[in-house]
């Protein structure tokens, strides 16, 4: 007998979204922004405070921290769905800013002693670890880095267990400023996270399917001049055409910004 060539299928479900980003403190807010109901307001991010952590852990969380586990939560609570269960992705452009400035400014003194603290939240699976703290979570974990196309990564390595393991799995990708002088060659003006958590199947509290391929097309931006400004200062907005798809509850066809000369084609379904 020949073994069977058919493709596995290749179409996901959302099931929740959590977002945090400057003016932008979770998704009703945003998807009402994104319909164009509400003007975006630029104000600092809010990173509500790790209340899942156990009280010793939770004094130590940094800012990325909280933005990774206050998106990955809503995510969930959205959906619906059981944090411990859940395989995960964790992906982001770069450190966390504040933590890498404070350890630079320690090597630079004449003490070098860096603290034990410092030294755990500066390595790049620290959200990620402090997920499996928060949700007691034994489930399997990614965590990439891609420079700007960091959120294209890490859709592409969900969608892809989504589609081989038929389990769900949730993706976080998040975003950290740094202070100066690091800033003046990274530019990132704040804090912001993008949650979504995909399922093989359609499901009751399903919000849209996905398909995706690779295009070569100049990616979509957004008629809004705060919001596209966020889009192209912090990678993990890069996911903001696709979220405005799904605020708008529409069919649509998103190009979002990956690897030069490659693009993402995402095709939105609601359901």
């Amino acid at each position: 007998m020949r073994p069977s060539t058919k493709r596995p299928p290749q179409t996901v479900w959302i099931d929740g979204i959590g977002l945090i980003a400057p003016g932008l403190p979770d998704w009703p807010t945003a998807r009402a922004v994104l319909r164009g109901e509400q003007t975006h307001v630029p104000a600092p991010s809010v990173l509500p405070a790790p209340a899942l952590l156990p009280s010793a852990e939770r004094r130590r969380a940094s800012r990325v921290v909280k933005l990774a586990l206050a998106a990955g939560l809503e995510a969930v609570t959205h959906a619906g769905a059981d944090a411990a269960s859940l395989a995960t992705v964790f992906t982001a452009s770069g450190a966390d800013g504040h933590n890498c400035h404070a350890l630079c400014e320690q090597l630079a003194s004449d003490d070098r002693q860096i603290s034990p603290t410092r030294f755990h939240n500066s390595v790049h699976n620290a959200a990620a670890g402090y997920w499996g703290i928060a949700t007691r979570s034994m489930a399997p974990c990614q965590v990439l880095c891609a420079y700007d196309a960091s959120f294209g990564a890490g859709l592409i390595d969900a969608v892809a267990q989504v589609v081989l393991e038929r389990q769900p799995v949730l993706l976080v990708a998040y975003d950290s400023e740094y202070p100066e002088p690091l800033h003046a060659a990274r530019d990132t003006p704040d804090a912001g996270a993008v949650a979504l958590l995909l399922t093989p199947e359609a499901g009751p509290r399903s919000l849209a399917s996905l398909r995706w391929h690779s295009d070569s097309a100049a990616p979509d931006r957004l008629s809004d001049s705060s919001l596209e400004s966020l889009r192209q200062q912090i990678p993990a907005l890069r996911a903001l055409p696709l979220l405005r798809a799904l605020a708008c509850g529409q069919a649509a066809s998103v190009c979002l910004e990956y690897l030069p000369p490659m693009q993402l084609r995402i095709e939105v379904q609601p359901c």
